[in-house]
């Protein structure tokens, strides 16, 4: 890491800890569990090549366990989202060893049957409150001593959490099993040449994503104290994808200014109703066509020709 990338970080730190001063504590947690269920995907799409239509199965899935364990079964806060994760994690295993058979869209659309499979499923289910959603989540306390009902108190909880994720996908994409990854995704041929188990990297690349989109979705439960079908749906799949697209995929900070920029927008613009797709939509219409590395992916570019 060069002193410019420390500096930034240290900057982004300091930002976090006072942004609640100035910014509504409610919209900046939204805004940060979509930053690491974005950061997770772009774990798996833009270091490792390959592309889920389903990852949102994953982030529901959090939050059921994680509502219905604190909620239902009386969990303290931390071990809630711990199973959380714990089922996302064994979900991707699950999932991830039929789909890393196909590659390309044979991929995505297993992932995709998947999620919808289980949609349909969470829909039925008499613990997910079907259609009407799983209410009144509890945040309970934090080690038994800090009270998360604060939203302040809950806002740092969060940004721990996502802090934790954040370092877990640094760490992962810039070790010797990231450059393994890497490797997969310029040229899967010929890793598998050089004697790399493809198929166990690529299946553990998808398993780390489902659990860190788990942390998040388990998180994002709550932080609202509710969890709905909305997460299970093939759209909250096709707007990670976006979020990730328009931050600059295959970059570290690029799903973070993605999910920001589309979670801004969703807020500010929720009176056009509607409308807020199709400016979305066109927003990244024009990313795709005039910025194609996304908007970290093309200052970074500028930054290096500077």
């Amino acid at each position: 890491m060069d002193n410019r990338t420390r500096v930034l970080y240290v900057a982004l730190l300091v930002a976090g800890l006072a942004a609640p001063a100035v910014v509504y504590p409610i919209f900046l947690m939204k805004a940060l569990c979509f930053a690491l269920f974005a950061s997770a995907f772009n774990l798996l799409v833009g270091f490792t090549g390959l592309l889920s239509f389903g990852h949102a199965m994953f982030l529901g899935t959090a939050g059921y366990i994680c509502g219905h364990a604190v909620k239902v079964m009386g969990f303290p806060t931390e071990a809630g989202i711990l199973a959380g994760v714990a089922v996302s994690a064994l979900l991707g295993y699950l999932v991830g060893s039929l789909a890393i058979r196909r590659q390309g869209i044979y991929f995505a659309m297993i992932t995709l049957a998947f999620s919808q499979m289980l949609y349909f499923i969470y829909l039925q289910a008499p613990f997910t409150g079907g259609e009407d959603g799983l209410q009144s989540i509890p945040r309970g306390k934090f080690l038994g001593l800090v009270n998360l009902e604060d939203d302040i108190a809950m806002y740092y909880f969060t940004f721990a959490i996502v802090l934790f994720g954040f370092w877990t996908i640094y760490r992962t994409v810039h070790s010797p099993f990231g450059q393994v990854l890497k490797a997969i995704r310029e040229n899967e041929a010929r890793a598998l040449s050089l004697g790399y188990d493809v198929d166990k990297y690529k299946l553990l690349a998808f398993v780390l994503s489902a659990a860190l989109s788990g942390l998040a979705g388990a998180t994002k439960a709550l932080v609202f104290k509710f969890e709905t079908l909305t997460d299970v749906h093939w759209h909250m799949s096709g707007e990670v994808v976006l979020m990730t697209l328009l931050g600059g995929m295959g970059t570290i900070l690029g799903p973070t200014v993605g999910a920001f920029i589309v979670v801004t927008l969703q807020n500010y613009l929720s009176a056009l109703e509607g409308w807020v797709n199709v400016i979305t939509g066109v927003i990244f219409i024009i990313c795709v066509l005039a910025f194609r590395r996304g908007v970290v992916g093309e200052i970074a570019a500028f930054l290096k020709k500077a």
